[in-house]
């Protein structure tokens, strides 16, 4: 486990890999691939979402639970699935309320890795998973290091939006600094929730107005017809 492809990041999270709630992290994943489980993501995208999106270019946090857990779902980037593959029924609530919001029309694929680039950095809780075995990962160490990526965003960085969608999300952007970002709740976009109030939220057009007062770039939420892998 590195961040050498994420080296905005490596400074400020570099010592987490020594602390022990990391090691046992990593006994576990190892002692997970000894038993010839299958982890999704790949072991290479597993800080895909701080790669792409690096601390000093962060504008919006969007943060989801664990990843996809079929094959070629997920690849690092919450909500978010590679091209080819299925949208989500989430990310299919979360493009309808792009149209209601921003008459952005819905992609014909769930590949968000646009959005990454321009600064939103999405971020799942727990960032692996086993194959069919949804939340298996949880309680394992990974919040704690998601804990300090949250904690560094509202530390180190300037007038960024969080979108905190459902009671997890809430709960893991508590301590945020709301004199310095805009924090932005909502109901999970899960079919199961997203009728509470999810759909109507309007958090995209209320992220990009809040970042242009701030003097911010606003994100271009529109992806495009055919992503590139």
């Amino acid at each position: 486990m590195a961040l050498d492809k994420a080296p905005s990041w490596q400074p400020w999270l570099q010592s987490e890999f020594d602390q022990p709630y990391m090691q046992a992290l990593k006994r576990f994943l190892q002692a997970e691939k000894a038993a010839h489980k299958v982890i999704y993501p790949h072991s290479s995208e597993w800080f895909h979402a701080l790669e792409a999106t690096p601390l000093d270019q962060v504008k919006v946090v969007i943060i989801g639970q664990d990843p996809y857990h079929q094959p070629g779902q997920a690849h690092g980037l919450c909500f978010s699935v590679r091209p080819g593959v299925r949208i989500p029924p989430s990310l299919v609530n979360i493009y309808k309320e792009l149209q209601a919001d921003l008459g952005i029309a819905p992609a014909g694929h769930g590949y968000l890795e646009h959005w990454a680039q321009q600064g939103v950095l999405l971020l799942n809780a727990v960032l692996t998973v086993e194959q069919s075995n949804a939340n298996a990962h949880q309680g394992k160490g990974w919040e704690s290091f998601t804990d300090r990526v949250i904690q560094l965003v509202d530390e180190q960085c300037e007038h960024v939006v969080f979108m905190l969608w459902g009671s997890y999300a809430q709960k893991k952007g508590a301590n945020i600094d709301r004199d310095r970002h805009l924090v932005l709740k909502a109901p999970h976009p899960s079919p199961l929730s997203a009728h509470r109030g999810f759909l109507g939220c309007r958090h995209f057009s209320q992220a990009n107005h809040w970042l242009e007062e701030q003097g911010r770039e606003p994100i271009d939420w529109q992806l495009s017809a055919t992503p590139a892998s």
